[in-house]
């Protein structure tokens, strides 16, 4: 991944390069533009599921949605729920129907590189939301710099072992999806953390197990057999993010071993702030979710337009061999000292987070 990037704050930060050529008689533009200045700009929007994590329907669809409607663009926002085929016939769906850009969070890339291929086949504008489709045709791509989600994980757990005093502890991994390329991009960042203290032998690797589709009850199933083999001694768990997390800690539960075993994620979703709040996990990564969804939808937007845009970097796709425009955004770690920072961000509510017992550990905590 380009280092050396950009960060992408809000709205308003692309800058609008040459319209897509499109003559007076009402010709398509060419396929790589997408988009065309006498059709009605008209965006759709593929989600992955609601089970891998709550950010698809909690956060990033209303964020699209309320930005495509403050600039009066029709949108369509559907969510696949993890079904291949029906992400294949919902993208059908919104090609029929007229749209003209697609943005996709790719279930795996072979099924994402059969939708880009099709909708660039009938010119139409397309975006790769949050995962890289490998070997794709996306003419954009905006997410977060996964390798450095990766690297604040690493980091956070070895921040977290220390903390703890611990000696050559023994830490398991808990990969994300090997379908998806944004796991292979978190684990590159952790790993350059993590493998020279395995390398020394400071640390040593006990487990290291992908979950299949971030599937969180087979995550608990991986993780109670990475325990059983390590006969208990596992240290320190690097989960890829707080659904995984959540799994790792309701087994260390059963085994009265949670908050002493650190435990990362990712995300900040309002289950995981509340196990750094409880102490049963040491931290989360935040990305500003808002933030990436107003970056793709002011993308969106215009080349739904028949309009061209820069984006000032790029991402190799490793598959593709090709440099795709991207717009990357920085995330941020959160551990129980800075948990508010995301209430007050707006991420996640009080009313969300400071339930029940939570919410004396909320007042603790200064989430007021």
């Amino acid at each position: 991944m380009r280092k050396g990037f950009l960060t992408f704050a809000a709205v308003g930060l692309l800058a609008t390069g040459s319209m897509a050529a499109c003559g007076d008689n009402g010709g398509s533009s060419d396929n790589q533009a997408g988009g065309s200045n006498d059709k009605k700009p008209k965006i759709g929007v593929i989600l992955p599921d609601s089970k891998s994590s709550a950010r698809w329907e909690g956060a990033d669809r209303k964020f699209l949605k309320e930005a495509f409607d403050a600039a009066g663009v029709e949108s369509d926002i559907q969510n696949a729920q993890g079904d291949k085929s029906a992400f294949q016939t919902i993208a059908d769906q919104m090609i029929t129907s007229g749209v003209t850009a697609l943005m996709i969070v790719n279930l795996d890339s072979g099924t994402g590189k059969a939708v880009l291929d099709k909708a660039k086949s009938q010119g139409i504008a397309t975006i790769d939301y949050d995962r890289l489709t490998l070997g794709g045709s996306a003419q954009y791509y905006v997410s977060f710099d996964n390798e450095a989600v990766g690297k604040l994980q690493g980091e956070g757990l070895s921040k977290c072992l220390s903390d703890k005093g611990a000696k050559n502890p023994a830490i398991a991994y808990l990969n994300g999806s090997p379908t998806d390329n944004n796991a292979t991009l978190f684990k590159n960042g952790y790993d350059s953390v993590l493998k020279p203290k395995f390398d020394s032998k400071e640390y040593t690797k006990v487990a290291d197990d992908s979950v299949p589709d971030w599937d969180n009850a087979q995550a608990a199933t991986i993780f109670e057999q990475q325990l059983t083999k390590a006969n208990g001694k596992i240290d320190g768990v690097l989960a890829a993010n707080d659904g995984l997390g959540n799994a790792a800690i309701s087994v260390l539960k059963k085994n009265k071993l949670n908050g002493k075993v650190p435990v990362t994620g990712q995300d900040a979703t309002p289950q995981g702030l509340q196990n750094i709040l409880a102490g049963d996990q040491c931290m989360t990564v935040y990305k500003a979710i808002k933030k990436e969804a107003d970056a793709a939808s002011e993308l969106a937007i215009a080349v739904a337009k028949g309009e061209k845009k820069d984006t000032g970097q790029t991402v190799k796709d490793p598959e593709g061999g090709r440099d795709v425009p991207a717009v990357l955004l920085e995330p941020k770690a959160i551990y129980k000292e800075n948990v508010k920072d995301v209430v007050t961000d707006g991420f996640v509510t009080k009313d969300e987070l400071c339930t029940g017992a939570y919410a004396k550990l909320c007042a603790d905590a200064g989430i007021s």
